[in-house]
C-alpha cells in the first residue's frame, strides 16, 4: 500500500479499474460462449436442413446407410460427426454400438429438428438432430450431427483480441481522472501543510481558500480558524507583554529614583521617610500585580475550585458595600446599594455559587468603578432575575451589576473592557493591575456565566455579571 495520499488514490483507481476490467472479461465471455454456441448449433442445423432430402430420398430406395455415410465422408473436412439416433433414442455411430444416455423424446415428428449437447468421449458436443422416422424399436429414428463444442476457446480468443484494446481505454480514462481526484485532494491539504509548517515563524496569516472535497473544505475551515486564532493569541500575547512593560516600568522607576536618592544621602530627613514610603507602596504595588497574574492563571487553568453554596444575593450586596465603604468615605466616592433594582421576590433571587468568588467579582467591580469616578462620584450595587441560554434551553440566572456616574467607556471601549491590561485611558498611571475586569471574567465563565459592559445616559458605565441559580456541573 502507497504511503502517500496521491499514490493510495492512484492505487484505489487502478484496482478498481482491474476489477471493471475482470468484470467486463467475465461478462463478455459468457455472452460469446454462448453466441459462439448458437452459431455452431445453427451451422449444424442448417446442414441437417440441406441434406433432409436426399436421408427421405434413401428412406424410399432402402440405401439409408449408404446416403449417411456419403453424408460422413463430406463433412469430415468440416469436423462435423454423423451418427444416427436409434429408437431407444440414443446416439449409434454408424456400423457400432449405441452409446451416450437417451437424448431424444419418443414424440419426435418427422421433419423436426433437436438442437442440444451431449457428452461423448470425454468431450461436450454441439448436435443438431433431424427426425426421419416416428418411434420404431430398431430402425433408425433421426440422424444427428455433431461437433465438438469450441464456444469457450472460441471466447477466449475474442477476449485475447478486445480486452487488451478495452483494457488501455480504461487506462487511459482512469489515469487522468484518478490523476484529477488526487490532486484536487491533495493539493489543499498540501497548501494546509505548507501554511501549518510556516506558523512556527511567527509571520502573518492569511486565511487559505476553501477548496476540494466537502471534508477537505471542512478541513481547511478548522484549519483557517485555528490560524486566525492562533493570529489573535500572539496580538494578545505581544499586547500583553506592552502592558507588562507599561505596567512594571512606572513602580520599578520610581523604587529605583527612590533607592538612588537614599544611597546617596539627597533624601533626608522627611524626604527620606516620604522615599521609603514610595518604595514600599511601589513594592506592594508589584506583589499586587505578580499575585494578580497568578490568580488569574489559576482561575483559567481550574487550578481554583468552585465550591458553590446557596447565596442571599440582597445581603451580599449590603455586606460589599459595607466592606467598601471606609475605603469610599477615605476617596470621597458614594456607595449604596439600589434596593429598588433588586426587586421584591428574593425567591427569584436564588443563586448557587463559590462566596469567595462572588467577593471577588463584586470587589474588583467596585473597585474599577471607584477608580472610574474619582472624588464626588457615586457606585451602586444593583440586581435583578433574568435567564440565560445553556444546551439551547433557557434557565433561570441572577445578573449582578455596578454603576457609576464616571466618564464611561470610550467608543468602543466597553467591548474590550474585561481584556486583560485594557484601560481606557493607557496613559494612566494608577495602582490598579488591569487585570481585575479580566478576573471577574473567568470567575463568572468557571460559574457558566457571562459579563457585560455598556454606558449610561447621561454619563457613566454599568459593569456587571449574569450567572446561571444553579451552576454547570
Amino acid at each position: 500500500m502507497p504511503r502517500s495520499l496521491r499514490g493510495r488514490l492512484v492505487a484505489a483507481f487502478v484496482a478498481v479499474a482491474l476489477t471493471l476490467l475482470i468484470a467486463l472479461g467475465g461478462t463478455l465471455f459468457l455472452v460469446l460462449r454462448g453466441l459462439h454456441a448458437d452459431a455452431t448449433s445453427a451451422s449444424l442445423a442448417d446442414v441437417a436442413g440441406s441434406v433432409l432430402p436426399q436421408v427421405r430420398q434413401s428412406l424410399g430406395t432402402g440405401n439409408l446407410r449408404g446416403t449417411i455415410e456419403d453424408v460422413r465422408d463430406e463433412l469430415a473436412s468440416r469436423n462435423i460427426e454423423v451418427m444416427l439416433i436409434g429408437g431407444d433414442g440414443r446416439l449409434r455411430p454408424i456400423g457400432g454400438d449405441p452409446t451416450g444416455d437417451p437424448i431424444m423424446p419418443a414424440d419426435g415428428t418427422p421433419g423436426d429438428t433437436l438442437r442440444g449437447t451431449v457428452e461423448l468421449h470425454g468431450q461436450r458436443y454441439l448436435y443438431a438432430a433431424t427426425v426421419i422416422r416416428r418411434a420404431a424399436a430398431v430402425a433408425p429414428r433421426a440422424v444427428a450431427f455433431l461437433a465438438v463444442d469450441r464456444s469457450g476457446a472460441q471466447s477466449l480468443a475474442d477476449l485475447a483480441r478486445t480486452l487488451p484494446v478495452v483494457g488501455i481505454v480504461i487506462l487511459l480514462v482512469a489515469t487522468p481522472l484518478a490523476w484529477l481526484v488526487a490532486r484536487s485532494v491533495t493539493r489543499p491539504l498540501d497548501r494546509v501543510a505548507s501554511t501549518a509548517a510556516g506558523l512556527p515563524g511567527g509571520g502573518p496569516i492569511e486565511p487559505l481558500p476553501l477548496e476540494g472535497p466537502v471534508e477537505v473544505r471542512a478541513l481547511t475551515g478548522t484549519f483557517n480558524s485555528m490560524a486566525l486564532e492562533l493570529d489573535a493569541t500572539r496580538r494578545r500575547e505581544a499586547e500583553l507583554l506592552a502592558n507588562l512593560r507599561h505596567d512594571l516600568r512606572t513602580p520599578l522607576t520610581v523604587i529605583a529614583g527612590y533607592a538612588t536618592a537614599l544611597r546617596d544621602g539627597t533624601a533626608t530627613g522627611a524626604d527620606a521617610a516620604r522615599a521609603a514610603a514610595a518604595i514600599e507602596e511601589e513594592s506592594e504595588r508589584l506583589a499586587r500585580l505578580v499575585d494578580e497574574m497568578g490568580a488569574f492563571e489559576r482561575i483559567r487553568s481550574g487550578e481554583d475550585g468552585l465550591r458553590p453554596e446557596q447565596i442571599d444575593v440582597p445581603a451580599l450586596l449590603a455586606a460589599t458595600a459595607a466592606r467598601f465603604a471606609p475605603q469610599a468615605e477615605g476617596a470621597g466616592v458614594q456607595i449604596a446599594v439600589n434596593a429598588g433594582a433588586v426587586g421584591a421576590t428574593p425567591a427569584a433571587l436564588d443563586l448557587a455559587a463559590d462566596r469567595l468568588a462572588l467577593d471577588r467579582m463584586l470587589g474588583n467591580l467596585v473597585t474599577n468603578a471607584m477608580t472610574a469616578v474619582g472624588r464626588r462620584g457615586s457606585v451602586r450595587l444593583e440586581a435583578g432575575a433574568t435567564s440565560l441560554a445553556r444546551d439551547g434551553a433557557s434557565v433561570p440566572a441572577v445578573w449582578l451589576g455596578v454603576i457609576d456616574d464616571g466618564p464611561g467607556f470610550p467608543p468602543g471601549g466597553a467591548a474590550r473592557a474585561f481584556e486583560r491590561f485594557w484601560r481606557a485611558d493607557p496613559a494612566r498611571a494608577g495602582s490598579g493591575s488591569g487585570l481585575g475586569l479580566a478576573i471577574v471574567r473567568e470567575l463568572a465563565a468557571a460559574h457558566g456565566g457571562s459579563v457585560y459592559a455598556e454606558n449610561v445616559a447621561p454619563h457613566g458605565a454599568r459593569v456587571g455579571v449574569v450567572l446561571p441559580c444553579v451552576p454547570p456541573a
